[in-house]
């Protein structure tokens, strides 16, 4: 850098940056914040990003890998993440116990799949996930492992997940990378006229929040129960437990021209909510009833449910998945 200079410096390590590879940035895997997380509590006068491990998990690799293993000045190093084949061990956490059991996971270009197997000799694999349907995002205070990552797809029109990680954060930011690598690929041959710059920021994505509130069913006469949502662009989803493989239910929130907006209360009269920070979602066909537990998370709610609103619906955005 002395000699050279930083901008020269920097253009020789990032001379062949894939442009699926992912470079670390300041809003990386936002953690949950305040009462709505479970997990962290944090030193007063620490923000919540300085203890982010997702953040510093990216970072590390991406430094390790531009300057101590020098995969972008020589492409055949990125071979474990540019070859359109992985296969690999990584531990899965199981849907019913809450364990977490050795998987064989085998990513395939191919045949546009993501597979695991129960047991490494198993002939057909536990499920097959579909890489147009898939996203992934490191999630170690969820998962309760500085390398945990979540992958999300649809199966029969409904979200589920799965929780993964390996010991090891080479290969997991590995396996990551190759995943945004598949979809890349994919997204390649679905939208032929597309640059690169428009497909790489549809290759993954975190979620815009997550946390706990309280909701109540479409009668709105029931009393409200605590669910763990997570806000997954235009799709808000709620489980009874954050680590739940399959969501209760999905929301569906389009934008203000067709009939949608957020409010903050709840409507005159009603009950059965334990916390008192109301927020209604109205959409054409009904109103859906939050509760938060303090004024903050209201408000983190509500700016992140009109960020979306406020965003005029595109063509890829699609419907309702469940009411």
């Amino acid at each position: 850098m002395a000699s050279h200079g930083n901008d020269a410096t920097r253009a020789a390590y990032e001379a062949s940056v894939p442009p699926f590879y992912y470079r670390p940035s300041l809003s990386d895997c936002p953690q949950p914040s305040g009462s709505t997380s479970p997990w962290h509590s944090r030193p007063s006068g620490h923000p919540a990003q300085s203890l982010n491990p997702a953040r510093r998990l990216l970072r590390e690799q991406w430094i390790r890998a531009k300057y101590e293993r020098k995969e972008f000045l020589h492409p055949e190093k990125q071979e474990p993440y540019s070859a359109g084949y992985r296969e690999g061990l990584l531990w899965k956490r199981g849907r019913d116990n809450g364990q977490f059991f050795s998987r064989k996971f085998v990513l395939t270009e191919r045949e546009g799949a993501l597979k695991y197997f129960n047991k490494n000799d198993a002939k057909d694999p536990k499920a097959v996930i579909r890489i147009e349907h898939l996203n992934a995002t490191f999630q170690p205070a969820k998962i309760g492992h500085p390398h945990g990552l979540q992958v999300t797809y649809l199966k029969d029109n409904s979200t589920r997940n799965i929780f993964v990680y390996h010991e090891d954060g080479k290969e997991m930011v590995d396996w990551f990378n190759a995943l945004r690598a598949a979809r890349f690929h994919y997204l390649q041959v679905a939208f032929p006229g597309a640059s690169d710059a428009d497909l790489v920021p549809k290759l993954s994505r975190n979620y815009l929040k997550e946390g706990y509130m309280e909701k109540t069913g479409p009668k709105q006469t029931e009393g409200f129960r605590r669910r763990w949502f997570t806000m997954d662009d235009r799709r808000l989803m709620y489980f009874k437990d954050p680590l739940d493989a399959f969501a209760r239910g999905e929301v569906f929130i389009g934008s203000k021209e067709g009939g949608y907006s957020v409010l903050e209360g709840l409507p005159a009269g009603t009950q059965g909510h334990r916390w008192a920070y109301g927020i209604t979602i109205v959409t054409p066909d009904r109103k859906f009833l939050f509760a938060c537990e303090t004024e903050a998370d209201r408000q983190e709610w509500v700016a992140a449910f009109r960020s979306v609103v406020d965003r005029p619906m595109l063509p890829q955005d699609g419907g309702p998945l469940q009411a």
